[in-house]
């Protein structure tokens, strides 16, 4: 790419924010050119308006810390300076849905983290490896807002990433019914053990509005792409608890599945190991070369050893085995704040520009 993309992050100073800006240093595409956050940090530096509650392991790009801290409310103030914007503003989800379609009328492609508009009839929720295909409805939106060049994108929920892909790299054997069981790292909540001592050596059987998420945003993942909508998978059947385990970093799961046409086990980790998808074909910068590897050894994949595969980008899968209720058992891992958020909404934005969605300011 001749010229770098201009980019800003709105709601910057959160650990979602700071985990954008931190990828976004040295990126080979994109250049981080504003940060937005709310009217109380708006005028400071953004090493300022952090202050010491910088809660990722790297320290702050020194590219970064001079930036002055816009207000996320002023949209043409920071719609000048980008030609998109990546959202992780924490806002009641009404008010989200209100500032990034704000931005999108205002011309400027969002790739959100957000929650808000996942379920919004015309707007692509991407996990780039699996649906690629859905950013065909962006032009349906366009139609909607009135946009030429504004429009939402969206990246599904973290914790469905360590098993979601699975769904997908076995569709050919008809998964029809899944039980799955996650435990979710604490960064989830935008939290350290410093923030939430409480959760030290303690675990948390509830997580408000995660079960929800885990068993019905697979099934728009899964889905098709309509006229003017993307139409929801009508399975497998999902049925999912969530936890909050004492990991900083690094969304397990203990999943079950039946299948319609029951593979063999070699069959099944064969379909892992050759999934892939765009962002690999396409070779995006952030792209993992490997997406979803099996591992054999029993006592694998774990949070200490394995959450950072493929620079976090990866997904780890390992216990395969047949089941006595159901047809098979597995346990995936992946990286919450990278493939599950920040990470996976880069990607999603590399894509968009790869396939000529977001194009230079």
């Amino acid at each position: 790419m001749e010229k770098k993309l201009r980019v800003g992050v709105l709601g910057a100073t959160g650990m979602v924010g700071q985990r954008f800006v931190s990828l976004l240093e040295d990126h080979p595409w994109f250049a981080l050119a504003a940060v937005a956050a709310s009217p109380r940090s708006a005028g400071k530096s953004y090493e300022e308006a952090v202050g010491g509650r910088w809660k990722l392991e790297t320290p702050m790009p020194e590219a970064a810390k001079a930036l002055r801290v816009l207000d996320v409310d002023c949209v043409a103030e920071v719609a000048a300076q980008v030609d998109f914007v990546f959202s992780a503003v924490d806002m009641p989800k009404e008010d989200i849905k209100k500032i990034e379609e704000a931005y999108a009328v205002a011309e400027v492609p969002v790739v959100s983290n957000n929650s808000a508009h996942r379920w919004t009839p015309d707007v692509p929720m991407v996990l780039p490896e699996v649906n690629a295909a859905h950013l065909g409805i962006i032009g349906a939106q366009r139609a909607r807002l009135g946009t030429k060049r504004g429009f939402i994108a969206v990246k599904p929920n973290c914790s469905i990433q360590c098993y979601t892909p699975v769904l997908a790299a076995w569709k050919e054997f008809e998964p029809y019914e899944v039980v799955a069981t996650t435990y979710q790292a604490i960064s989830g909540a935008g939290k350290t053990f410093a923030d939430w001592p409480e959760m030290v050596e303690n675990i948390i059987p509830y997580i408000g509005g995660e079960e929800e998420k885990s068993e019905l945003e697979p099934l728009k993942v899964l889905g098709s792409l309509g006229d003017k909508e993307i139409v929801a998978a009508p399975g497998p059947k999902i049925t999912c608890q969530c936890i909050r385990v004492p990991v900083l970093y690094g969304h397990t799961a203990a999943v079950f599945m039946k299948f319609g046409k029951k593979p063999s086990k070699e069959e099944l980790v064969q379909a892992l190991g050759s999934f892939s998808g765009e962002p690999q074909s396409l070779g995006l910068p952030s792209a993992p070369g490997q997406f979803i590897r099996y591992m054999e050894e029993e006592n694998r994949p774990q949070v200490t050893l394995d959450v950072n595969y493929e620079k976090g980008m990866g997904i780890s899968i390992g216990r395969l085995r047949e089941d006595t209720v159901y047809d098979y058992k597995f346990v995936g891992l992946s990286h919450n704040t990278i493939r599950g958020a920040a990470g996976g909404a880069v990607l999603c934005a590399e894509l968009l520009v790869a396939k000529g969605y977001i194009p230079a300011g």
